[in-house]
């Protein structure tokens, strides 16, 4: 009979999900759950329908409600985070002002500006939580959803002691993706699959022992498989292995897919999610319109329904009763992947029991998909560091070293955007009061200017001089 603290219960979709699956996992009966949100607003709706749940089902569930994390905290054995800091207010800024830039995002919760600042609010709300588990719940197991999860869980990995797992459903769907690609059902399918969250990769895909690579990637050059997932699958015939992301994610990743209207044009103009700009977001402004004229679980049934993708109930099964269970998890790498920083967070095959989250050691990943790893985890460093420390500089940097956004904008403008970001959300952002960023100036070079004179190297000369000989 666990004590599970959820903390983001407000969330009417995502709270509802892991209630039913909480609820249909026989070894979690008679659990308790304390529901967590800092306003009522849609906690009590979320708190109501879940009583209904268990009445309409006949489980046996204590459910509590409280705007205290604190109270919802004391004593817990799980704490489930799924929290979202600032609401669509923020997610707003994120998208919009970035655009306006022209930093064109999709999702804008990972990477990019918009990943950099939900980091930023984030953080400094995990971190109090962890400070509050080490004095409420310090044997409790921490399993997070809040995005962006590579650099929540860098920040969580540098708490002493802290059992954690970042928790994402991308392997999952994928292999959705796979078996039907592949005509298998994915149950048929040995994988592993390794990396940084939202870029791992799979890398081994096999049934009963046969190599599953030669016919995905036969059935990518077909054009009724690539339009489904043109980034992944360009991904896949350029680097060689195929990705845990979707196309809209993915496409924010990396330099090559929305740096221009051509590439857009080419790589995302797939139906919704597909990549289009802003589809996340325009998504949730919908969703708030239909939530604020009809409550969606006043009208949802209370039938309980299958586990869904989700891994969270499965671990609590696992940690409870020993019954191993393997998923994969984002965890702090302790020598997990070779060929990635030690600390950063990493997406490993994990295996839980009564003794907790065991990440397994994988070894190097092949060079090239390392390489297109640490071109976000150099980004993923500088912004833990950045909302750590409250050091707007380092936040400034963070955006700069990202793919998307180094390949649209020059430096002063990146500046000049993460500024006017920063100043747009600082009633979420604690860690930066009194501290901005620091802004300077284009220096203009009139024409014909003469140059300071400076000692010049021999060979630096040489090459200079051969240099003009070739060109004449």
């Amino acid at each position: 009979m666990a004590r599970i603290a959820m903390l983001g219960a407000g969330s009417l979709v995502f709270c509802k999900t892991l209630m039913n699956d909480f609820l249909s996992t026989p070894a979690l009966e008679g659990s308790e759950y304390r529901l967590m949100a800092p306003t009522h607003r849609r906690l009590d709706s979320v708190h109501d329908f879940v009583q209904r749940m268990v009445r309409d089902n006949g489980a046996k569930a204590t459910i509590t409600k409280t705007t205290d994390r604190r109270e919802a905290l004391r004593d817990a054995d799980y704490v489930v985070v799924m929290i979202q800091v600032g609401g669509l207010d923020a997610y707003g800024i994120d998208y919009e002002v970035p655009m306006k830039y022209g930093v064109d995002q999709c999702i804008g919760d990972t990477m990019g500006p918009g990943g950099a600042f939900r980091a930023a609010r984030h953080i400094p709300a995990l971190m109090d939580i962890v400070a509050d588990m080490r004095e409420l719940c310090p044997r409790a197991l921490l399993l997070n959803y809040a995005n962006p999860m590579a650099v929540c869980c860098w920040a969580l990995g540098t708490a002493p002691g802290l059992q954690f797992v970042g928790l994402c459903h991308g392997v999952q769907t994928t292999m959705d993706l796979i078996a039907s690609y592949t005509d298998c059902h994915k149950d048929e399918i040995d994988f592993l699959a390794a990396g940084i969250n939202h870029m791992a990769w799979f890398l081994k895909l096999e049934k009963d022992g046969k190599d599953l690579y030669p016919l995905l990637k036969k059935n990518f050059e077909k054009p009724e498989y690539y339009a489904n997932e043109k980034v992944r699958g360009e991904v896949m015939r350029h680097f060689g292995y195929f990705m845990t992301e979707s196309t809209g994610h993915l496409s924010e990743y990396l330099p090559y897919f929305r740096k221009d209207q051509k590439a857009l044009d080419l790589y995302c103009d797939e139906p919704a999610f597909g990549g289009e700009t802003g589809a996340y977001y325009r998504f949730s402004v919908e969703l708030a319109k239909k939530f604020a004229k009809v409550d969606p679980l006043t009208i949802e049934t209370t039938d309980l329904l299958p586990r869904s993708a989700e891994y969270a109930s499965h671990i609590i099964e696992g940690h409870l009763t020993g019954a191993p269970f393997r998923l994969n998890g984002n965890v702090r790498n302790d020598g997990y992947i070779t060929n990635l920083p030690g600390g950063c967070c990493v997406e490993v095959p994990c295996f839980v029991d009564r003794l907790g989250i065991h990440p397994t050691h994988v070894g190097d990943l092949p060079p090239q998909c390392a390489a297109l790893n640490m071109t976000n985890v150099n980004v993923q460093g500088l912004a833990a560091q950045a909302c750590l420390t409250g050091d707007p500089e380092l936040l400034v940097q963070a955006v700069a070293l990202d793919p998307l956004t180094a390949a649209v904008l020059t430096l002063q403008e990146i500046r000049e955007m993460t500024h006017e970001m920063l100043e747009a959300q600082r009633q979420w952002l604690p860690q930066f009061k009194g501290r901005s960023v620091r802004m300077t100036r284009a220096i203009p070079v009139p024409k014909g200017i003469e140059r300071v004179e400076v000692p010049v190297d021999p060979a630096l000369a040489i090459a200079n001089r051969f240099g003009k000989l070739a060109e004449a």
